[in-house]
């Protein structure tokens, strides 16, 4: 007998999956490669976090190496974006600079951007000290700043100082009021005064959003302040306006996820802007018609 909670999995995977890859490294490059083919760029995450288990925490590292030693293999264009608890933060700081230092190495080997995510608000801090050491090492790497939280606008400004790459995100962990915007309009706000920043001071950056409005005023940004940046999108959202960005010449990246814990970020990511729905249905619409 199936029960309820079972049933709301089903429900949830048939919207996820629009933006779910599959299980495996291999469902992950065939996105890429689709993503490429279409011109755009590829960002690898593998799902999962929180790893307190030494077999987890090897299994993701291998699993990064391996998509970093694959894109040329595969002949895609593509980055990989990786969650410092999925590597041993969780541990220790101590075990998540070791393994990271493997992964950084094998990129850089391999010519590969890594993104660095950013998690909840508890790892804001480690995740940034992480940054300041490893960029310092390899400059092709780039951090994830959250416009929810009401310290980003310091922290964007440290990392200019020192030429970051940054991804600006809306944020997707729920945080207390006390250090987060809490309703759309102030998030919204709060993520175009930082674009504003990252247009004025920043070089080789990224605006990862959903909403036409901001990727409207980062258009017109563009045209006051060239920079080098790009779209970032999640897989299955916006087609249609990812290929409108590509054919007036602005660099575009597919966000890909991968593999078995889709549950968790899935319904992060709905949390987050419950006009994802809305977006994924929409997405689907688009994609039928083709």
């Amino acid at each position: 007998m199936i029960t309820g909670t079972q049933l709301m999995e089903k429900f949830l995977f048939k919207i996820a999956k629009q933006w779910i890859t599959g299980n495996t490294i291999d469902d992950a490059l065939i996105s890429a490669k689709n993503a490429y083919q279409s011109g755009r760029h590829a960002i690898i995450n593998k799902l999962g976090e929180y790893h307190t288990s030494k077999k987890q925490i090897s299994i993701s590292m291998q699993e990064y190496q391996k998509i970093v030693n694959s894109f040329r293999q595969w002949k895609i264009c593509g980055a990989i974006s990786i969650k410092p608890t999925q590597i041993g933060l969780s541990i220790s700081q101590k075990e998540c600079h070791r393994n990271f230092e493997k992964i950084i190495q094998d990129a850089r080997n391999a010519h590969v951007f890594v993104w660095l995510d950013m998690e909840s608000s508890e790892h804001t801090d480690e995740t940034l000290e992480i940054y300041h050491k490893f960029f310092s090492k390899y400059e092709r790497l780039g951090i994830a700043l959250q416009a929810n939280l009401k310290r980003t606008e310091n922290d964007l400004n440290d990392l200019l100082g020192i030429g970051a790459k940054i991804r600006l995100v809306k944020g997707a962990y729920r945080e207390k009021a006390s250090i987060s915007f809490k309703t759309k309009k102030d998030v919204d706000d709060n993520f175009i005064k930082l674009m504003k920043i990252l247009f004025k001071k920043g070089n080789e950056f990224a605006i990862a959003s959903h909403d036409v409005k901001i990727i409207q005023k980062a258009q017109n940004l563009s045209k006051k302040y060239p920079r080098k940046f790009e779209f970032q999108f999640l897989k299955g959202l916006r087609e249609e306006l990812k290929s409108n960005l590509i054919k007036k010449k602005f660099v575009v990246s597919d966000y890909i996820p991968y593999g078995v814990n889709w549950l968790p970020y899935s319904i992060r990511r709905i949390k987050e802007r419950k006009r994802n729905i809305l977006l994924l249905g929409i997405s689907s619409i688009q994609s039928h018609r083709v």
